[in-house]
């Protein structure tokens, strides 16, 4: 697997474009705006964009789904129905955030833990990953032991708890009982800011490290 991670909208979330070197089927992760330019890099890729995949429901992290799976042609996958109520939400979740309201969508399929995601010659693992909010997913690429995280974790922090129906304790619960057991090799791209990897946020992250919990 390859991919690059673009950021968009003026709230900078990482949209993340990932492919099958050998097929060149690509995939969008979290497309939170801006849609041109991120049809626009696939196409200068040479990509062959075959489906969308979400990790939560947050407008800042899907909110260009509607307008490129229509002009596109293509399905979206994720994220786990827990979420149904924020996609159900777009037009209110996008007036207080400061951006234009969209097409509200349903997804073609719903993610549950342990499903997998195929592009090309390429897996991804589902991890479900409440806590953000309650239908967040994980999406996991074994091979190059590299993660895409949503909101989950950050580089130096977690994903906040103060939205309808999140939960802090199983947000916590679910970074150090699902996502640390994968390796401490595990890149991550996160939802908004740099990359880490699991190893440094065990070492160093405030709110998750191991030396927090004896």
């Amino acid at each position: 697997m390859q991919y690059v991670s673009i950021p968009v909208t003026h709230y900078q979330q990482n949209c993340s474009i990932a492919w099958c070197p050998q097929t060149k089927e690509a995939i969008l992760v979290d497309p939170g705006g801006n849609a041109d330019t991120l049809l626009g890099a696939i196409k200068k890729l040479g990509l062959n964009l075959i489906k969308i995949v979400l990790t939560h429901g947050h407008f800042d992290h899907v909110g260009a789904t509607s307008e490129i799976a229509d002009s596109m042609d293509v399905p979206i996958e994720g994220p786990h129905k827990g979420d149904l109520f924020w996609i159900d939400d777009l037009d209110y979740q996008a007036q207080r955030m400061g951006f234009t309201p969209v097409k509200s969508f349903t997804p073609s399929r719903w993610l549950n833990d342990g499903d997998t995601v195929h592009f090309g010659e390429q897996t991804l693992e589902v991890i479900h990953t409440p806590g953000h909010t309650p239908g967040h997913v994980v999406l996991f690429h074994r091979e190059t032991e590299h993660a895409f995280v949503g909101d989950v974790i950050f580089q130096g922090s977690i994903g906040r708890t103060d939205f309808p129906r999140s939960d802090s304790q199983a947000l916590i619960d679910a970074i150090r009982t699902k996502l640390w057991p994968l390796g401490d090799n595990v890149s991550f791209t996160p939802g908004h800011g740099p990359e880490s990897t699991f190893g440094e946020e065990r070492k160093h992250n405030a709110f998750v490290a191991d030396h927090r919990f004896g």
